[in-house]
This record gives C-alpha cells, structure tokens and sequence, in this order.
C-alpha cells in the first residue's frame, strides 16, 4: 500500500465518521439536509470498498484465526446493515431520489430505516474500535495514553447514555418510531452520539486486544514446539 492511499483511506473513514454523526443527528440536520447527506455516504461507501478492495481478494486466502474471523463477520454485517438503511431511505425520499420512492412499502421501509441505521451506528463503532491500533500507530506513545484515558471517559458516558436509551428497542425493532428531542442543544447531540459510538469502538478495541494476544500466545506455543521436535 501507498502512503497516498493509506492517507487516501483515512481521509475518507474520517469523513465517513462525521457524515455518520450527522446522520444519526436527525433532529440537528433536518430532512432535506439528512438525505442528502445520506447520499454523500452511500458516494464514500463505495469509495471505500473500492479502496479495500484487496481485502475482497483475500477473503478466502490464508488462514483465519479467531480475530480475522470477527473482523470478517462484522465487516460483511455492517455492509449488509448499511445497504439495507440505504435502501430503505431511497425508499422515503422527498428529495434527494424521489424517483425512488416507495420502491419498498413506506411503512416498511420506515421500520427497516430505523432499525438498520442503529444496527450500522452499533456496528461501525465496532468497525472502528477494531482498527484502533492500526489508526494510533503513528500517534506518540505519550499521546497515546492520554488519547486512551479519554476515550475510556467518553465510553463509560456513553455506556451510561445507553442504558437510558430506547436503542434497544430500536435494534429489536420493538419500537418504529424514534423519539428525539428537538429542544437538545446540537453540541450535546453530537457529543452524545460520539460517545456511544466511542463506547462500542471502545469495547471491540478490547475484544481485539484480547483475540490478538491469544493468537500470537498460540502461534508462539507451536512455534516452541516445532523447534522442540527438530532437536
């Protein structure tokens, strides 16, 4: 890989992020402004795939262990999950496609849309959380821990939010309708939402952490050992 194209791919995982923000902050952005910026994100979705499309070629190369087997299943689940949301907002659109416009039952597509954007909210910032590592690696290890200790502060404020959400019942698709609150200072909107993402980011960091040190502990034991049977 280029460096232009790992700066390439940050540039627009960057994007992609605060695009999300704005998505998730329906009642901030407005309708018009929602859609719109939902096309955008369908645009750098599949810019992204095309700058990963190597990661495509290799799906079925080499071997999996257990962190490349979740990494996989969450990469397919979110593109799942993030085309499903796609679809089903072209299918309400007033503005940016109209001409797309009940290409699925409104009602259904209403249900889909909430479910899914959540089901992508969740999942990217599990995505996210699993490229942590990666996306530090050039920050100073000084500014690496503090980074970490405030990360971890964002987290548990958005644990806490989430226990006190309806996200629950939206990702079950117990509830159809969402229920935002429009007199909410815009800041603390985007706050709040960062920080359940940082929350869902913060625990598959962990997770892959965890799945990380596992994998080289027993590629060192079969190592050991190999060598053991050469003497």
């Amino acid at each position: 890989m280029t460096l232009m194209e790992f700066n390439m791919k940050r540039i627009v995982d960057i994007v992609m992020t605060i695009l999300l923000m704005c998505l998730m902050a329906y009642q901030v952005t407005g309708e018009v402004a929602h859609e719109f910026i939902g096309m955008v994100m369908v645009a750098l979705v599949i810019v992204h795939q095309i700058l990963n499309r190597k990661w495509y070629g290799a799906l079925f190369k080499s071997k999996y262990n257990a962190f490349r087997i979740l990494n996989t299943i969450v990469d397919v689940l979110l593109l799942i999950s993030f085309a499903l949301t796609a679809i089903s907002g072209m299918a309400m659109s007033n503005h940016a496609v109209p001409f797309l416009y009940n290409i699925i039952n409104v009602h259904d597509a209403r249900i889909m849309h909430l479910a899914f954007s959540y089901w992508s909210f969740m999942l990217m910032g599990i995505h996210l959380g699993m490229h942590i590592s990666i996306m530090s690696s050039r920050i100073p290890q000084n500014l690496r821990k503090i980074f970490s200790i405030v990360f971890t502060i964002i987290a548990g404020y958005g644990f806490c939010l989430l226990i006190n959400s309806a996200i629950l019942n939206y990702l079950t698709f117990k509830t159809h309708f969402a229920f935002l609150d429009y007199e909410k200072n815009p800041i603390l909107v985007f706050f709040e939402n960062i920080s359940m993402l940082t929350f869902f980011a913060n625990i598959s960091h962990h997770i892959s952490l965890l799945l990380k040190n596992n994998s080289n502990k027993n590629f060192n034991k079969l190592k050991i050992k190999g060598t053991e049977t050469n003497y």
